[in-house]
């Protein structure tokens, strides 16, 4: 089934006959660059960087044919060039890129006979410098996006619904496979389906807001180990008219969302997962992961993550409240 929210967190979502122009994404050039894939990144800094050595290669060509400090004009024995030991375009190459990254070999350097030279070697070493500055931030910030913390936050391969404190719940297993902690996290989900209004009007992908929580709530959660959070299926869910029958017959996906501030560079990070209703088992909960060794140190077996187990459970909320108010009213 097509999905907008992929098991790894990318939206599946294509825009179409946008009428904004692209000069718009120029404009934010930073976050554009940003957005690039690496292979993308890395060949317009190397176009970058070429061609700037390549463009002033041929600027300090034409400074030493201005001057005619090339060989071909025959300078004499008292002739002082502009840049020292430029006889081609291939010298005057290597003398830009060696300007450029401050190599300084000391075998060409600029004289003081031209100022259009010193202003030149001044205007392409602030354009280096910045060239370098805007490379080093771009690859350094690409390095540490939040999206790279985002994938050793790992969801459960299906979500179970199971009695759970004598409700009727949909549960869903998380776990941050490193040790440092997500501080301020915060876990919520959003049902995507199609409905009718009563106007008549269909709205494809419209959300309901599903409220997860966990025993100690869902806020500022202490998440060193996994966690099972569940959304209770009561009268304002938009489960409890789903049944064991009919749950494999609806049309909706389920996306899960987690929160929250990276520990070690405190940059918010968002996870993200979806379930449709084949990866939905009714009847079902997951299987213990959390063991005590007997060196009293707390063991979690990642085999078992994923893992379920059958259990009885009603076939449908609507019976469970039901059978709740049947035994109320014989007390």
């Amino acid at each position: 089934k097509a999905r907008l929210v992929s098991k790894d967190g990318r939206c599946n979502i294509e825009f179409g006959n946008v009428k904004q122009s692209r000069f718009v994404f120029l404009i934010d050039i930073w976050t554009t660059i940003l957005d690039l894939r690496w292979r993308y990144k890395m060949t317009i800094f190397i176009s970058a960087f070429l061609g700037s050595w390549f463009l002033f290669g041929l600027l300090w060509y034409v400074v030493a044919y201005i001057h005619k400090d090339l060989p071909e004009f025959n300078p004499s024995i008292n002739h002082t060039p502009c840049v020292e030991n430029i006889n081609g375009l291939t010298s005057a190459f290597l003398f830009s890129l060696e300007t450029q990254v401050t190599i300084g070999y000391g075998f060409r350097c600029v004289t003081e006979q031209c100022a259009t030279a010193i202003f030149l070697l001044i205007f392409q070493s602030i354009l280096g410098v910045i060239i370098n500055s805007f490379m080093c931030g771009a690859i350094l910030a690409k390095i540490s996006r939040s999206k790279n913390r985002a994938k050793t936050i790992t969801f459960s391969k299906n979500a179970v619904i199971s009695k759970r404190g004598g409700k009727l719940c949909l549960l869903i297993r998380v776990a941050n496979l490193r040790k440092s902690l997500l501080i301020g996290s915060h876990i919520y989900g959003k049902l995507l389906k199609t409905t009718i209004t009563p106007e008549g009007e269909t709205i494809i992908l419209d959300q309901v807001n599903i409220e997860f929580v966990v025993d100690a709530g869902n806020e500022n959660l202490f998440f060193i180990s996994p966690l099972t959070i569940y959304h209770i299926i009561d009268k304002n869910s938009p489960f409890f008219h789903m049944a064991a029958e009919t749950i494999l017959q609806q049309d909706f996906e389920l996306v899960v969302f987690l929160d929250g501030t990276v520990e070690a560079t405190s940059a918010t990070c968002q996870v993200r997962t979806s379930y449709i209703p084949e990866e939905v088992l009714w009847g079902y909960r997951f299987a213990p992961i959390v063991s005590k060794t007997k060196e009293g140190k707390y063991r979690v077996d990642f085999q078992n993550f994923s893992k379920t187990v059958a259990v009885d459970t009603p076939h449908c909320a609507f019976c469970l409240h039901n059978e709740k108010e049947a035994k109320a009213k014989e007390k």
